[in-house]
């Protein structure tokens, strides 16, 4: 896809701020592996590139510019749980390039297609960890999570993934922002900002500090 249209189709998400010219040619890569394998594997039921840009690669860049206004700083680690076809994870890295980023995924097919794109992009200091979010054995100063079945009982695993003092970033429709607060009393969530072109999706961060403000023994 033309990188010139990829930089039309993702300004409105990231206003003011601009992709370089060698990130938009990451993001056509990765359209074109996303297209190719999605005939297959169903990565997406976006089928049209142009709609992939805008759902998938906008929402995501959204997100990264929203946590890093400036550049990341060099040790900030990132777990993307239930990474899929890659969202928000992947944009993220491209976004800032110095994040040390852990996809997890546990579906293989799935798993392998991730790799598929690390490699194609050449991305450092990128994991693909092919297994359950609960059985992974670390944890990561930022936590990200797209709207996902069964919400409700992926949420809790993800946030035990959360470093203190880390922050738990959702996508998820403002219906769910709701429950996140009941599931997660923890963590110190912001005010929901409303996604680019959307009346029901959002973005929710929570800071898990609460450990932090207990008095004592």
């Amino acid at each position: 896809m033309d990188s010139a249209r990829i930089a039309e189709l993702i300004a409105p998400y990231l206003a003011p701020a601009r992709l370089a010219p060698a990130q938009l040619v990451q993001i056509s890569m990765y359209i074109d592996i996303l297209a190719r394998w999605n005939q297959k594997l169903a990565l997406t039921a976006v089928r049209s590139p142009e709609e992939m840009v805008e759902r998938h690669f906008g929402e995501s860049l959204f997100v990264a510019h929203r946590l890093f206004p400036a550049a990341a700083p060099a040790a900030t680690t990132a777990l993307d749980v239930g990474s899929g076809a890659g969202f928000p994870g992947l944009p993220l890295k491209i976004y800032a390039p110095a994040l040390r980023l852990t996809l997890i995924e546990s579906q293989q097919k799935k798993a392998t297609f991730l790799r598929e794109v690390v490699r194609a992009l050449a991305l450092r200091e990128v994991e693909v960890f092919p297994g359950r979010a609960q059985d992974f054995p670390g944890r990561g100063e930022l936590v990200t999570l797209r709207a996902v079945e069964r919400f409700e009982g992926v949420l809790p695993v993800a946030a035990r993934l959360v470093e203190d003092r880390g922050r738990l970033a959702l996508l998820i429709g403002a219906a769910q922002a709701e429950r996140a607060r009941r599931l997660l009393p923890g963590f110190a969530w912001e005010s929901p900002v409303p996604l680019p072109r959307s009346q029901q999706r959002i973005l929710l961060v929570g800071a898990n500090h609460a450990r932090h403000d207990s008095p004592s023994p």
